[in-house]
């Protein structure tokens, strides 16, 4: 609900009446920076801790620590205001930016049997897509100030509602006496004598490790990591970069933005829960992954060479077909966990992703800051749009070389 707005309101804060801020786009890519570096780290970790206490228990805090940012712009849209949600909004992204989605893959995992986990993450994704549509077609009805008020009523009820109806996926029930720092080892029990701060660098240091050994186990694992991350290179980049280079060149504002995610919202629901289902039981998550991929690069380099403010919408069109990239990936990765694993395998995928999230703005926001500026080495405003398009290219060329067990067919 509030990713159309957040532009439009980020520019009236910061650059009041320009089409084009340099100051706006740095101040993303930092925040996509540093939320991808705490993620990279509490990823695997929750992960892991939702293996041992249940997917509900550790979804409970974030949940509720994402109604700070939304209720803060709430309340005012000044510059004051904004600097103190983007604060809050880093510090809290940092430790569960992406967290509910992963979990939330890892408890459908936990209730779904292999030769349908691909068809299961596909229709959670379309669920996702659709809440996506009902959001974006709100914030085109609302004011900037109703926009977040509504966000923060919903997120209220999100929180209220998953505490009190969701009922929680525990694989091994002996695991929730288990304090969180403890194992059978003694060397684990001498940790929690040491002081805060070295138990502190010792989980983070176990995250990374687990991240290292996770990955490493299989070729398929391996394969699909390097998806994963160029695919997410791209998707970050875009994201950081796409609004703002609509907003210079064909003067997009709030209401712009939410047609024309809304058009790549009903697509890709479309397709996730109807296309989907079908096709996977059929071609496999490999061949969706490439057939994603590969329209995701069609659908970037539209974007960049865009000549007309047609040319955006038709290119979100193509959403029908690359949605299908993350829930296989997903799928692939779950297949190759154990059922006491899902937690773990979503969080270090979930940690690759965020290594993506931390190298996209370095690469993309000063590019785009650049070709957006006046003094652009040549005239491409889309030219930065065009380079992430290359890096789906890289991972759509990785895709091809997956491997994994043949479908099973219904």
């Amino acid at each position: 609900m509030v990713i159309p707005a957040i532009t439009d309101v980020t520019m009236a804060a910061l650059c009041p009446g320009e089409d084009e801020c340099s100051l706006a786009i740095y101040l993303t890519g930092f925040q996509q920076a540093m939320v991808g570096l705490g993620t990279l780290v509490m990823m695997p970790l929750l992960g892991n801790l939702s293996d041992k206490y249940g997917r509900k228990t550790i979804m409970t805090l974030p949940m509720i620590l994402t109604i700070i940012p939304t209720g803060i712009l709430s309340y005012s849209r000044t510059k004051e205001f904004f600097y103190v949600y983007y604060v809050f909004k880093i510090l809290i992204s940092m430790f569960f930016d992406g967290s509910v989605p992963c979990l939330a893959l890892a408890y459908v995992a936990d209730n779904v049997i292999e030769g349908r986990r691909a068809t299961a993450f596909g229709i959670l994704s379309g669920i996702g897509s659709a809440a996506f549509v009902c959001g974006t077609l709100s914030a085109r009805f609302l004011t900037a100030a109703q926009t977040f008020q509504v966000s923060t009523l919903v997120a209220v009820i999100a929180a209220v509602y998953m505490l009190v109806f969701l009922r929680d996926s525990i694989i091994d029930e002996n695991n929730l006496s288990t304090p969180i720092l403890s194992a059978e080892k003694p060397a684990a029990i001498k940790i929690e004598a040491k002081p805060k701060s070295n138990v502190q660098l010792f989980q983070a240091l176990r995250s990374l490790q687990d991240l290292s050994s996770f990955l490493t186990s299989s070729l398929t694992l391996s394969q699909a990591a390097i998806v994963a991350f160029f695919s997410n290179l791209a998707d970050a980049g875009l994201h950081g970069s796409m609004l703002y280079y609509l907003k210079a060149q064909f003067h997009f504002d709030k209401n712009q933005f939410a047609d024309l995610m809304v058009i790549a919202g009903v697509t890709g629901t479309v397709s996730q829960l109807v296309l989907m289902p079908m096709l996977a039981p059929i071609l496999g998550e490999a061949k969706l992954l490439s057939i994603g991929l590969f329209f995701g690069c069609i659908h970037m380099f539209l974007y960049s060479i865009a000549w007309s403010s047609w040319v955006p919408y038709a290119s979100a069109m193509f959403s029908i077909l690359y949605v299908f990239a993350q829930p296989c990936i997903r799928s692939i990765v779950s297949k190759q966990a154990g059922p006491h694993e899902q937690g773990r395998a979503q969080g270090c995928i979930s940690g690759i992703c965020s290594v993506a999230h931390i190298a996209s703005p370095l690469v993309f926001s000063p590019l785009t800051a650049l070709f957006l500026s006046e003094n652009a080495p040549f005239n491409f405003p889309g030219f930065s749009i065009m380079c992430i398009g290359f890096a789906s290219l890289i991972s759509f060329a990785q895709s091809l070389m997956v491997k994994v067990a043949p479908p099973i067919l219904s």
